[in-house]
């Protein structure tokens, strides 16, 4: 591995552990947060207060596409490297002070309003992370690598979730239920401002992408040639529009299922467990690690195996399986006489399933988008399907149980969504700009 290629593959995927260990301790710490913020201390209220809590978890999510915008144009005009450091400053700084933040105790109806102010920042910061760091994996990638190297992407989202739930584990059995609803859940968000400064020190020694140095040496040499004729340049900009809007669209169906079920998997089933099921706080964080376990173990394999064989394909597979395993998991789980060994197997299985639609999808997105519109193509398309389809999670499975006393609202969820990406992955078209190893 090329020294250059080394230090962007840690560098890009460092940033996005910090991130998603920051949303998956999140989402493992809801039902605290539910106390803590939005007077969630009763049954009815408990209900309630979860409900809000995962309003300000799905509004940061909307908050991504404008993120993968604002970041995404400059990391598309000034380089990989500038859109991935402010990113990361921002979400660095913001989960810090989520620790900081005080209580509806102490502040009253002011403090949700903060809460939520701070998840908007996270928000924008998390929407910039993804398409510069795929970029960046993407294009430092060796020839005929690339879905590896964008599956460490996703293989961080793995890693970040488990910290998450393997932290907030720790310190529920180590504090208790009293210390850990009164201060025990701000350690796992002050914890991300050492772990930002470091990711921070690697990508600002970062050199920027040689194929975006590339393209933007022809950039400024087209422009140089075409700078006495006004009207041809924009009306081509004009027509090559529609193009990546296309391929928006494609991208968005294509990731969905990756989307929902991996957010329905790996960091709403705690919550679900506890709520609906009646487990422990500590059994529920279990079966969410296996679950990530699984999709860990998967998404390597699966991005080099998409070399091979093709993106879709792999995806494809995952998908089907997600369909199959939805409804027999959820039974499993609700089963009070299912041998546990039994549990832990389907639920590894589930998390393997995600993993494989999720370890080609970086590279997927990547291929989809030329290099110059690379960043906001593949940002946007992600960040918009995480918004509706996995920001959304926590808020339509928990108020759909509410509402209708289904308690396989989860398994509808998840399948349906994988269904639909599967038919989007079997259409034709969106490929053609690969990156460059």
């Amino acid at each position: 591995m090329r020294p250059q290629a080394r230090r962007a593959l840690i560098a890009g995927s460092v940033g996005n552990f910090i991130e998603w260990y920051e949303f998956g301790a999140y989402g493992h710490m809801a039902t605290v947060i539910a106390v803590n913020f939005f007077g969630g201390d009763g049954p009815a209220g408990g209900a309630e207060g979860l409900i809000r809590t995962y309003a300000s978890f799905a509004l940061a999510f909307f908050f991504r596409p404008v993120g993968a915008a604002l970041f995404g144009r400059v990391g598309d005009r000034l380089g990989r490297r500038p859109a991935l450091v402010l990113a990361l400053a921002l979400m660095t700084g913001a989960t810090t002070l989520i620790g900081l933040l005080p209580t509806y105790a102490t502040l009253g109806a002011a403090a949700p309003w903060l809460l939520t102010g701070v998840r908007v920042l996270q928000g924008l910061s998390a929407g910039g992370e993804f398409g510069g760091a795929v970029s960046l994996l993407t294009e430092n990638a060796p020839p005929g690598r690339r879905g590896l190297y964008g599956a460490w992407q996703s293989c961080t989202v793995a890693l970040g979730l488990l910290a998450g739930a393997g932290l907030a584990a720790v310190l529920a059995t180590v504090l208790g239920p009293d210390a850990l609803t009164a201060w025990g859940w701000r350690v796992p968000f002050l914890l991300a401002f050492p772990l930002g400064a470091v990711a921070l020190w690697l990508r600002l020694t970062l050199e920027e992408s040689p194929e975006f140095r590339r393209t933007a040496a022809a950039a400024t040499s087209t422009a140089a040639a075409t700078s006495t004729a006004p009207g041809p340049a924009a009306d081509g900009v004009r027509e090559e529009l529609p193009r990546p809007l296309r391929a928006i669209a494609l991208g968005i169906g294509r990731i969905m299922g990756w989307a929902a079920a991996g957010y329905t998997f790996l960091v709403v089933l705690p919550t679900y467990l506890q709520h609906t099921v009646g487990t422990t706080f500590q059994q529920a964080l279990t079966a969410t690690a296996l679950a990530n376990l699984g999709f860990a173990a998967a998404v390597l394999p699966a991005g080099a195996l998409s070399d091979r064989v093709g993106r879709r394909p792999v995806m494809a597979a995952g998908a089907a399986l997600v369909v199959l395993l939805a409804f027999p998991l959820l039974t499993l789980l609700r089963s009070t006489t299912a041998p546990t060994v039994a549990k832990a197997a389907a639920l590894l299985l589930a998390g393997a399933a995600v993993g494989a639609m999720a370890g080609p999808g970086p590279a997927m997105l990547a291929e989809m988008f030329p290099s110059r519109v690379r960043c906001t193509g593949l940002g946007l398309s992600y960040a918009l399907a995480n918004a509706v389809f996995s920001g959304c999670a926590g808020l339509i499975v928990t108020e759909l149980v509410e509402r209708t006393g289904n308690t396989g609202i989860p398994a509808y969820y998840a399948a349906v969504t994988c269904a639909i990406s599967g038919v989007a992955l079997l259409a034709p078209g969106g490929e053609g700009a690969p990156a460059r190893g």
